[in-house]
């Protein structure tokens, strides 16, 4: 198993797709440090004007903390679409291009075939968390030093220590990872179904904004529907900063995301252990 996932991560790395999420974090990252290196005194005034008619704000705001909050709301739920473009990609490319073929030739069952393809998936996935926690948070803080957070919810104010905050990152982190597995194990489902490297990927990215967007909408119809969606619950990180913390909710959530891990990936072995590939 360890040789077969070594080499479907060569596979990976190989392909120049697999760094577009890696440099679009980067850019983005980059882009809006630079932003609020510049003029974030305009930005804190813009976010916290009401509050400042009501209290006094003092000391680093603008700390590395903060912007890192900042950008996990901004960008965490764009990375599906970074993590789909790869995986979806690991069982229909090879199907494509005929390689398929040539994997079930060798001593190695079609379990662990798929099963080193989903291994590298989730490396992939979790080296491109890496990489964001690496810059939103790591070069936040270098740049920006430490600080409080401060949380503004829907009716609620909620202002965490600069002690209280470094565990909650990494615990959101884990769960964005736990949230992308879900991503890729779907995708990667979704591969094991077609020979066509796009239409898994194409698929992937409609249903992660079709769900996202039933999510949001405040249609009653749609609260039947949302605890159902894994999207509902890739969300969850967010709760990691409230206080007190709801343990019940996050780990129902992280339920269903292991859950919908575990049935994509009994779909996929199901699928692919029958699948004609030989003709």
């Amino acid at each position: 198993m360890l040789q077969l996932t070594l080499v479907e991560l060569y596979k990976i790395i190989t392909k120049p797709r697999s760094y577009i999420g890696f440099l679009a974090v980067t850019v983005v990252i980059l882009l809006i440090q630079f932003a609020l290196y510049l003029q974030g005194d305009n930005y804190i005034n813009f976010v916290f004007q009401n509050l400042q008619q009501t209290f006094v704000m003092q000391g680093n705001i603008l700390n590395g903390n903060q912007i890192c909050f900042i950008i996990l709301q901004t960008l965490i739920m764009q990375m599906p679409l970074m993590v789909a473009l790869v995986t979806g990609d690991l069982i229909s490319g090879e199907a494509a291009t005929g390689t398929i073929r040539l994997l079930t030739t060798r001593p190695f069952s079609r379990i662990q075939i798929l099963l080193s393809k989903y291994f590298a998936g989730t490396i992939y996935t979790v080296c491109l968390v890496a990489w964001l926690g690496l810059l939103a948070l790591g070069l936040s803080r270098l740049i920006f030093g430490d600080g409080d957070i401060i949380v503004i919810k829907s009716e609620s104010l909620i202002i965490l220590r600069s002690t209280d905050v470094l565990w909650r990152f990494m615990f959101a982190f884990l769960i964005a990872i736990v949230s992308l597995v879900v991503i890729s194990s779907f995708s990667m489902m979704l591969s094991c179904f077609t020979d066509n490297s796009i239409g898994p990927i194409i698929i992937s990215m409609s249903v992660i904004i079709v769900f996202t967007i039933i999510g949001t909408i405040e249609v009653p119809i749609f609260d039947y529907i949302k605890p159902f969606l894994f999207t509902t619950h890739m969300i969850i990180w967010r709760n990691l900063f409230d206080n007190p913390l709801d343990k019940k909710q996050i780990m129902e959530s992280l339920s269903v995301l292991v859950f919908h891990i575990a049935a994509f990936l009994g779909i996929s072995l199901y699928h692919f252990n029958n699948k004609d590939i030989q003709s």
